[in-house]
């Protein structure tokens, strides 16, 4: 007859010790305390070196320079001062917004479907990749405004009665943009903020007094714990990860028609839909792995939450997405290559032929043969700054690859009198100004937010617990009551 055994955790005494010098291969499988757990992350907010303000400031002051005095300059003088003439009228603001909101889409791919799918392996890391989605949509959002030249009159593209009854134009990509990135902001921010609630709740509890204890106190809005709460934060976060994972799609679909619907050669594409999408999750996938990186070799303790095992996991999505993106270039570059519209070779024979040429062999490279060569083995996968590496350069190529449709696509139209090549100017140093603002926005939250769901952790150890039948040692899915 079959005997259990309580899990197979550690002492407390020097249990993270013994961690560092001979960890189990799972996270799932190497418990620890809930309440050393909720310290050793509560310990890597409250702890700073003075290297990490001087990296905020550093940032800090890029910003103030870029987003403030360059984009006055850009307000004041107008659009003429950036590079956007005819023909090219779209030109890196609009790449940033493509780019930042396909960096969005990996926080709800990672947190949701893997969620619904109940791939366990996503338990440390979910918040740190939902943080992403907002920060990278607020960026996403900067540079519509940036695009948009006078932005003191944004509010003309918001619904609303006026006394010279203007109704925004519905069929303006910007009115598309604004919808999709108003929507996914929001909802993508209340998914993040569900499952931060019972950490807000920990974290008033173990911070003592000062405007943190009153700003985790408003935010955990009276989070006690009780049978009653988490029956409905549970429910609620199903009802959210099945009903954003929509959303997710469809925000992306939306951009890919600003380009789809116009009839620009080389943007006339069916399937401009899947084939955005399937980037946005290429690139932000790889933004995941150079943030979990970051994290666990920045932050005190993050090597027990975040371990090889999750980069093997982000590694095989990474080397997936990669291979599907492959899959849709090509059809979207073999389809006007065997048909006989003349225009559409000339787009791609300026993009392989002409001056920027290296620009897209550079973005094959890095997005095909690099991911195809490295992470079909699992100990590159497990090697966290290798991802990381891959991970950026995947990240290169999708900028290019945004950069080669967009400004690059609109040089060839059908009147050539009026080609000429793009060369961007105070557009370079207010993009500075957005990736800035990211690590900006995401080291203050390190600070503020506990980035490790340490319950979901602790749910997915008490789940996984290893139980003895007779003399063998086996893990089970054990029924949470």
């Amino acid at each position: 007859m079959a005997t259990y055994a309580k899990p197979l955790a550690r002492p407390k005494q020097h249990a993270e010790e013994e961690h560092e010098e001979n960890p189990r291969e799972h996270l799932m499988h190497d418990p620890l305390p809930r309440g050393q757990m909720n310290a050793m992350v509560m310990e890597s907010m409250n702890e700073t070196n003075p290297l990490f303000w001087v990296i905020t400031a550093v940032l800090a002051v890029i910003v103030l320079f870029a987003l403030g005095y360059e984009w006055s300059v850009l307000i004041l003088q107008g659009q003429g001062t950036a590079g956007v003439t005819r023909p090219d009228y779209w030109g890196v603001f609009l790449v940033n917004t493509v780019f930042w909101i396909g960096i969005s889409h990996a926080g709800t791919f990672i947190s949701a479907i893997l969620r619904v799918l109940k791939i366990e392996s996503r338990r440390p890391f979910t918040r740190a990749a939902e943080l992403m989605t907002t920060f990278g949509l607020v960026q996403a959002g900067l540079s519509i405004f940036m695009h948009l030249g006078r932005v003191w009159l944004v509010y003309w593209m918001f619904p609303i009665p006026n006394e010279r009854t203007i109704w925004p134009d519905f069929h303006s990509p910007l009115m598309w943009d604004l919808m999709a990135i108003t929507t996914y902001l929001l909802s993508s921010t209340m998914y993040l903020f569900l499952p931060l609630i019972p950490d807000l709740a920990m974290a008033r509890d173990r911070t003592e007094g000062g405007w943190k204890k009153i700003f985790y106190k408003i935010l955990a809005l009276g989070f006690r714990g009780t049978e009653g709460e988490w029956k409905n934060l549970t429910t609620a976060m199903n009802i959210f990860a099945f009903a954003i994972i929509p959303v997710m799609f469809s925000v992306h679909t939306i951009v890919s028609w600003d380009f789809a619907m116009a009839t620009r050669p080389g943007w006339s594409s069916t399937v401009f839909g899947p084939y955005f999408v399937i980037g946005a999750l290429h690139s932000g996938m790889a933004a995941v792995a150079i943030v979990l990186f970051l994290l666990r070799s920045t932050m005190k303790h993050y090597k027990y939450f975040i371990r090889p095992e999750h980069f093997n996991t982000m590694g095989m999505l990474m080397l997936l997405v990669s291979m599907a993106w492959a899959y849709f270039y090509f059809n979207d570059y073999i389809v006007p290559w065997y048909g006989g519209d003349k225009w559409d070779k000339l787009v791609q024979e300026y993009t392989e032929k002409g001056p920027l040429a290296y620009l897209w062999f550079t973005m094959l490279i890095v997005n095909i043969v690099i991911p195809w060569a490295t992470l079909w083995n699992k100990k590159w996968r497990e090697t966290p700054w290798l991802l990381a590496i891959v991970g950026l350069l995947i990240n290169v190529g999708m900028y290019i690859e945004r950069y080669l449709i967009i400004p690059v696509g609109v040089t060839i139209n059908r009147m050539p009198f009026t080609w000429r090549q793009y060369y961007p100017r105070i557009e370079i140093p207010m993009t500075i100004g957005t990736f800035a603002l990211f690590l900006l926005l995401y080291m203050l939250a390190s600070r503020l937010i506990p980035l490790i769901p340490v319950w979901e952790v602790q749910e997915g150890q008490e789940a996984h617990m290893i139980r003895k039948m007779g003399k063998a040692e086996i893990s089970t899915l054990s029924d949470m009551e």
